[in-house]
């Protein structure tokens, strides 16, 4: 299909300059793509019951059809409907090969009063009464009038819902004793991309949101903190160490906290009596804020405080390498199940030790660039969220703690080998839900993902995966990135041609596997075993102890990474083994002796 730059149908990509207001920024033009996304403004007023966890909602949104297709049906996702006993997420969390520990069969013991649902009492386009259904976790609407391209239509809807008993990420009353943590418990719009919907029903998994605004007002005992995404628009009013300056708040049993989020596809909040809040400025950068509970340990909240210095020097790490964060807070809030990254903040344990808050804050942090504001579909593509997040995290981890790993990634480089060894590794391509084991799922997601970019690094040198990192986010930022969007931008800042990576690694379960096969005076023959293809750093030591490196160019890679090693002729994928000479006697041959190839055979690497 042509492109034609005069067709309405035909965006410029969106940019933002800044979300340091409280106000959306006006979309910039960054290139002459025929790149749309959908928009959605939301207003929300939430009255919360926290001796019933029952809360009623009104919601105006304001939906903004950007794509070329007229819309005849929307969805939305209704999250808590999966905490419900013989849900999609019970039934597949009980008869999944291998159980997540934290899950089991703990849904199917709900009792009413502790399920999760989200009940749609009236939905309105544009004053129109709507034909609804709720199928499971998603609600299936049918338009009264089609959606055209360019149209903004507003939907408003009454809504009442419960929160469940916290069996995972969202829920309350968790085993840290937090009272709330209130994520995706609101009537989301589904996304509609060029890919069409992605209605995906909650099996347990990850996300995909609408990029917008939220102006969100959550009414709520007096007593209560709450902590999460945008912006708090009534400090004086709120208190709770809020308030910018004294003043008498009135006498009543609840208040309401309005916050407003601009530019994000999502809202997440949590809330309990017993919140300490603590605040610490990065300098040239966001107010991070602090959310945990009084009753920890005394060890407990000395972790807390001492973390919150090192939290300054992450979000400063993340910003010099990938991009600078672009609001002007974030939150760590005590969530009190695992962590989980949310629109400017997230929910992570609090009870943990000094390193495993320190991993868990560094990790979720680091999923501020890689998923909330390169906002890919972490249901499809979760390696690119989860991935990307550990092999930043574990950089920044190295630099901040100054661990002074050589490889920052090599326990990631492990188990992904562990896993295509094991006979159980599905391709990167699976969808997040259709893994036959969690434990697939996990190794993938986290671990594959991060070796893509750490090897990245191997395929086209470092100084060009930094710059490819920096552009990536440079030109997706707000938007919703592929697979194809990250290895083209490697490919032009490197030169190189390199969808066979993307093909091999993500698409495929094909391994490398690379060995030196005879060694003869001062002669080598390698040979290919596995199916990927890869170039090849090999270093030679002669018999008289001097050592030289080489470097053996891929042929379908059209060019080399800048190297000082000894050049050699290109090794073409389909020939099984290649040999070269060098011009002394041979002691030694090791391929790959920094170990940055994901070679699922290390032993037959050296000879």
């Amino acid at each position: 299909m042509k492109c034609y730059l005069a067709s309405m149908f035909c965006f410029l990509a969106i940019g933002y300059t800044s979300a340091q207001t409280n106000t959306a920024t006006s979309p910039q033009s960054t290139s002459n793509t025929c790149y749309w996304q959908q928009h959605v403004d939301y207003k929300m007023t939430i009255d919360m019951d926290v001796n019933t966890y029952q809360y009623k909602g009104k919601q105006t949104l304001a939906y903004t059809n950007n794509s070329p297709d007229v819309l005849k049906r929307v969805y939305y996702h209704l999250y808590f409907n999966a905490f419900q006993p013989g849900s999609e997420m019970d039934v597949r969390s009980r008869t999944i090969a291998d159980p997540d520990r934290r899950v089991k069969d703990r849904i199917s013991k709900l009792q009413p009063d502790e399920i999760g649902f989200i009940k749609v009492i009236s939905l309105t386009q544009n004053g129109t009464a709507l034909h609804y259904e709720t199928v499971g976790t998603v609600l299936e609407v049918d338009l009264a009038k089609p959606i055209q391209p360019g149209e903004t239509v507003t939907f408003d809807m009454d809504f009442n819902a419960q929160v469940p008993l916290q069996i995972r990420r969202s829920g309350r009353n968790n085993k840290e004793g937090v009272a709330l943590s209130m994520a995706q418990w609101y009537p989301k719009m589904a996304e509609y991309d060029f890919e069409g919907w992605h209605a995906d029903p909650y099996i347990g998994r990850e996300f995909h949101g609408v990029w917008g605004n939220f102006d969100v007002k959550i009414t709520i005992d007096k007593n209560y903190v709450i902590g999460g995404t945008g912006y708090l628009q009534n400090p004086n009013q709120i208190g709770h160490g809020y308030e910018t300056e004294k003043v008498k708040r009135p006498k009543t049993d609840k208040l309401t906290w309005h916050f407003v989020a601009p530019n994000v596809h999502d809202f997440t909040w949590a809330a309990d009596p017993d919140y300490i809040h603590d605040t610490m400025q990065v300098p040239d950068g966001p107010m991070l804020h602090f959310f945990y509970k009084n009753s920890l340990t005394k060890e407990q909240k000395t972790n807390w405080k001492q973390l919150q210095p090192k939290s300054v020097e992450l979000m400063h790490y993340f910003s010099k390498a990938i991009g600078n964060y672009p609001y002007n807070q974030y939150s760590i809030i005590q969530g009190g199940d695992g962590g989980m990254e949310y629109g400017m903040c997230t929910l992570i344990l609090g009870e943990g030790s000094f390193d495993g808050l320190k991993g868990v804050i560094a990790h979720e942090m680091a999923h501020t660039w890689f998923q909330f504001l390169l906002a890919t579909n972490e249901s499809k593509h979760p390696w690119m969220d989860e991935g990307f997040a550990t092999y930043i995290e574990n950089a920044a981890i190295n630099s901040v703690f100054n661990e002074g790993k050589a490889n920052p990634s090599a326990e990631a480089y492990d188990a992904y080998i562990y896993l295509a060894k094991s006979g159980i590794e599905q391709p990167l391509t699976t969808h997040s839900d259709r893994y036959n084991f969690n434990r697939a799922y996990g190794i993938a997601s986290y671990s594959k993902g991060a070796v893509f970019l750490a090897q990245l690094e191997y395929i086209m040198g470092a100084e060009y995966l930094k710059q490819t990192i920096q552009q990536y986010f440079k030109d997706f930022a707000f938007k919703h990135p592929t697979p194809n969007d990250i290895i083209r931008t490697a490919e032009k800042i490197s030169g190189l041609e390199l969808d066979w990576y993307l093909t091999d690694f993500a698409q495929t379960t094909n391994t490398i596997d690379y060995g030196v096969k005879v060694i003869e005076s001062n002669t080598v023959t390698l040979e290919r075993i596995g199916l990927m293809p890869m170039p090849i750093d090999v270093t030679v030591t002669y018999t008289d102890g001097s050592v030289q490196d080489f470097y053996i160019p891929l042929q379908m890679m059209r060019g080399e990474k800048p190297t000082t090693a000894t050049l050699l002729k290109d090794w073409a994928w389909a020939y099984p083994t290649y040999t070269f000479q060098t011009k002394k006697p041979i002691k030694s041959v090791e391929i790959d002796p920094k170990n940055l190839m994901a070679d699922i055979h290390k032993e037959n690497n050296k000879k």
